[in-house]
């Protein structure tokens, strides 16, 4: 195991749609399982009718599959909360699926979505994520980090809600590729260049991401919490 696998230790990448872990971590999903890692993924929602028909859902289900497998992942779970309708939903109906999950797990890392996020769904599973890992809870994580998702992070309002400001960089120069493939396994979410979720645009903010720290790609994160 390399010595970032093993600092991770037992890595859970709460991710609120389908294609959003991929989006916000794929690269360092990839480094991780590349260094014999343990890294899971919780998938929040899914889909439901009317807005969602079940062919609909079972293919971008069979998408994240696909890639998953790509990127190394060792275990999917499935919530099955109602998509772009967590606002509806008791907030601590939401806290218990992930407390679930945490203490199943035992996750040493989590990796979540930021909170500033414009997607309602990515804001509530972030505080939710916080309320499942709480410290005295026994077996609370020691490492949470906010990942950064195309089309949603970078859509917040400026000055008026929390603007994603990254202290911590892991280089994915050698799992670029990787993280790129396991995104073109999302046909239905793929947009073309200059679309927010193009292959283009990905591999575009690793770059940025990774000048940052002088590497040639890297995927950007908040630190929430770190104890050790």
């Amino acid at each position: 195991m390399d010595s970032l696998a093993q600092s991770f230790g037992r890595t859970v990448v709460i991710a609120p749609h389908p294609d959003d872990e991929v989006l916000g971590a794929g690269g360092t999903i990839a480094r991780l399982a590349a260094g014999g890692g343990d890294v899971q993924v919780v998938v929040v929602t899914e889909g439901k009718p009317p807005a969602y028909g079940p062919d609909m859902v079972a293919r971008i289900q069979n998408e994240a599959r696909e890639a998953h497998a790509l990127l190394g992942v060792s275990n999917t779970h499935w919530l099955g909360l109602p998509a772009a309708a967590l606002a509806e939903t008791a907030h601590a109906t939401l806290n218990a699926a992930l407390f679930r999950i945490f203490e199943e797990l035992r996750p040493k890392t989590v990796l979540v979505p930021f909170v500033g996020d414009i997607h309602v769904d990515h804001q509530l599973i972030f505080l939710s994520s916080l309320v499942a890992s709480r410290p005295h809870q026994h077996g609370f994580p020691e490492r949470i980090l906010a990942y950064e998702t195309l089309s949603e992070t970078n859509w917040n309002a400026p000055y008026l809600a929390p603007n994603f400001v990254p202290n911590v960089f892991i280089d994915i120069s050698q799992t670029l590729g990787t993280k790129a493939e396991a995104m073109r396994c999302f046909r239905s979410q793929l947009r073309d260049p200059p679309h927010e979720r193009s292959i283009a645009t990905i591999e575009a903010l690793a770059t940025v991401r990774g000048a940052t720290v002088l590497t040639p790609a890297a995927e950007a994160f908040v630190l929430v919490r770190y104890v050790t």
